[in-house]
C-alpha cells in the first residue's frame, strides 16, 4: 500500500463541508474517495488536514490516502482532475512515507477571512467575501487581535460543547489588512477549533463597530463562554490558505 499526499483547491459554496456524511455525497471528502474508490475498484479512505465547514475554501488543503497501484502521482492527479468537479482540484501529488498523516502530522495552518466593507457589492467575489457595509475601526480590531495571539483556552471560541478534547491553542499571529473596500483578517496558529476562526472574526467585527471593548476580550479568553463571545460570521469569506509541517 502506498501512502499518497496530495495538495488541493476547492471553492465550498455548495459543498456540505470536507467531512464525509451518511446522508450525503456532496462533500470533499465524498467527492474524492468515490473517484478513488473507482480507480482502484476498491474503498479507498481519505484523511484531510483540516475539516472546513460547509461554504468555506480552501487553497491549501492537503490529503493523503493509502492505496494499491501502479500509477504515479503524477498520473493519479491527473486520473482525479479528470473526474472531479470543476470547483475541486488536486495541484500537488507525490508519495509520502507510510507514517504520514495529513491532519496528526500537522503543524500550523493559515486561514484567510475576507471582508467587503462597502455598501456596495463586488458581484464576482460574492462568493468569497462577507459585506458588511458599517463602519469598522481597523485600530480596534488590531488591538483586539494582539490580544487572541499567544496560547490560550479558547473554550469560548468553539461551537463544540460535547468535546471532551482540550481547548487550549496557539495563534501565531493575525494580520488585518485594508485592500481598497476589503479588510482581509489572515490567522495563524498551530490548530483551529470547530468555528473558532469563525467566532473570533465575529468578535473583532464587534470590537470594529465599538459594540465590544477589550477587556471583555480579556475576559472571553480568561473566563467566557461562548454564549459570551460574538456571532458566528458566514462561511462564504473563509479559506484554508495553508496547512504546514516541520
Amino acid at each position: 500500500m502506498r501512502n499518497i499526499k496530495v495538495i488541493l483547491q476547492y471553492e465550498g459554496t455548495k459543498y456540505q463541508g470536507w467531512q464525509r456524511q451518511v446522508n450525503t455525497g456532496n462533500t470533499i471528502q465524498g467527492k474524492l474517495e468515490a473517484i478513488l474508490t473507482t480507480m482502484c475498484g476498491r474503498k479507498v479512505e481519505v484523511q484531510g488536514a483540516g475539516r472546513t465547514d460547509a461554504g468555506v475554501h480552501a487553497l491549501g488543503q492537503v490529503a493523503n490516502f493509502h492505496l494499491e497501484t501502479d500509477k504515479s502521482p503524477e498520473e493519479i492527479m491527473v486520473y482525479m482532475n479528470r473526474y472531479l468537479p470543476e470547483d475541486i482540484a488536486v495541484i500537488a501529488a507525490a508519495e509520502a512515507s507510510q507514517r504520514f498523516h495529513s491532519r496528526l502530522n500537522a503543524t500550523g495552518k493559515t486561514y484567510c477571512y475576507r471582508v467587503l466593507n462597502s455598501a456596495t457589492p463586488h458581484i464576482f467575489e460574492r462568493r468569497y467575501v462577507y459585506m458588511m457595509p458599517e463602519e469598522l475601526d481597523l485600530e480596534a480590531m488590531e488591538q483586539a487581535a494582539k490580544l487572541f495571539c499567544g496560547t490560550h483556552d479558547f473554550r469560548a471560541f468553539t461551537s463544540n460543547k460535547k468535546s471532551k478534547k482540550s481547548t487550549i491553542r496557539t495563534v501565531d499571529e493575525i494580520r488585518i489588512k485594508k485592500v481598497g473596500d476589503e479588510i482581509r483578517f489572515t490567522f495563524q496558529g498551530n490548530g483551529f477549533l470547530y468555528h473558532m476562526v469563525r467566532i473570533m472574526m465575529g468578535t473583532l467585527l464587534e470590537v470594529g463597530k465599538h459594540e465590544r471593548d477589550m477587556s471583555q476580550v480579556e475576559y472571553l479568553l480568561h473566563a467566557g463562554r461562548r454564549e459570551d463571545a460574538g456571532f458566528l460570521v458566514p462561511a462564504m469569506g473563509l479559506t484554508l490558505v495553508e496547512v504546514r509541517y516541520s
